[in-house]
């Protein structure tokens, strides 16, 4: 300890005291020391107080070496790190944006924010990438971005996140495999990704995953765009809601007040498992009716539960595209929620579990149309 703040001490007097090559020998003097040594974050943040003076005013060839000492050790300061990911020029910014441990969240998500797309690249190959910086990227970064932080397996992505994803990967074979791949992506996602990807990724998808090859086969979409499929690979999310969701039940606390909280927190999983258990109806037929465009499965189901229309219209939120909703259709959807009855939708769900052996079929709305 007194040695340590005996180099401080002589540190401080050589940057107070020297010329500019005396001060750049002080700052690869001091960073070695730093790293090679162990410090309290109160020690490490005065060595990084010196060292933040010493790099003021060194050519970028000397911030280049620096940053590249400072990226892999845990002694690295907070505020060296900080100004160093932030840099203009990317090999600088590079080994600190995609290697340290020492950089915060914030710092990473204005990065992303704000900086050039290969700051943005260099954030999708970190060991681990959480949530909030991933909706940054999804959304700013350019294809290559997308594909890699796609492609790493320590990245985490919201609900909103895989949406992105899942938009951006139409027409871009190489995303889509990445996608498809990726074990978190929720079910619903994983159908729409399936469902408008081409022969050649899907044959890509059940080469590296045999695991998902029959949920594959039964994601197919034909000419007129009508889904035939079931439902995805089964995620680690899914089975967690669904042990929720059934521990829920047995206390009998499944009501509408907590298909509300589900749908309301865009919890796709809990929600469609929720409805699954109460309707009842199989996984994947209320899946679809979730994400189905007509919207017009979702009213059916909400009414033969006999959900308020402020539950309802959080489940048409859910399943819409960017969970979004026009006020006119939004005033649609709600007269004709009004106008259908309880027992008559109860009992188009009733028909439907006796005809779901046989047909397989969605929801039928036409009889909806007849009898209500």
């Amino acid at each position: 300890m007194a040695k340590s703040a005996s180099l401080l001490i002589d540190l401080e007097e050589a940057v107070s005291r020297g010329n500019p090559e005396s001060c750049l020998r002080a700052l690869w003097h001091a960073t070695d020391v730093l790293i090679a040594g162990s410090y309290s974050e109160e020690q490490i943040w005065t060595f990084g107080e010196i060292i933040g003076r010493l790099a003021q005013e060194i050519e970028t060839s000397a911030r280049v070496r620096l940053a590249a000492k400072l990226a892999g050790t845990n002694n690295a300061p907070f505020k060296a790190t900080r100004q160093l990911a932030c840099d203009d020029s990317i090999d600088v910014a590079w080994p600190i944006l995609s290697r340290s441990e020492r950089l915060d969240t914030d710092t990473l998500v204005s990065c992303a924010q704000n900086k050039s797309q290969q700051h943005l690249l260099a954030i999708s190959k970190r060991r681990s990438v959480p949530e909030t910086v991933t909706d940054v990227l999804v959304v700013r970064g350019s294809a290559e971005v997308v594909t890699s932080v796609a492609a790493n397996s320590g990245a985490t992505f919201s609900n909103s996140g895989f949406l992105h994803l899942v938009r951006r990967s139409e027409g871009d074979t190489i995303l889509a495999e990445s996608v498809g791949l990726r074990k978190d992506i929720p079910r619903h996602l994983f159908q729409q990704l399936i469902s408008k990807a081409s022969e050649e990724v899907r044959q890509k998808l059940e080469r590296e995953r045999p695991d998902i090859e029959p949920q594959i086969h039964r994601v197919v979409v034909d000419v007129t765009g009508a889904v035939h499929a079931r439902f995805g690979p089964a995620s680690k999310d899914y089975f967690t809601a669904k042990r929720t969701v059934a521990k829920l039940r047995e206390r009998g606390e499944l009501n509408e007040d907590k298909i509300f909280e589900f749908a309301h927190s865009l919890k796709f999983n809990e929600t469609a498992v929720a409805l699954s258990l109460l309707c009842p109806l199989p996984i994947d037929v209320v899946e679809r009716a979730l994400i189905d465009e007509d919207r017009e499965p979702v009213l059916i189901l909400a009414k033969s539960l006999d959900l308020s229309w402020q539950t309802a219209m959080a489940l048409l939120f859910l399943g819409a595209p960017n969970y979004r909703i026009m006020a006119s259709d939004l005033d649609r959807l709600k007269l004709d929620f009004h106008r259908l009855d309880v027992n008559t939708c109860r009992g188009i769900i009733t028909v439907h579990r006796s005809r779901r052996a046989e047909v397989g079929a969605p929801i039928e709305r036409a009889a909806v149309r007849m009898k209500c």
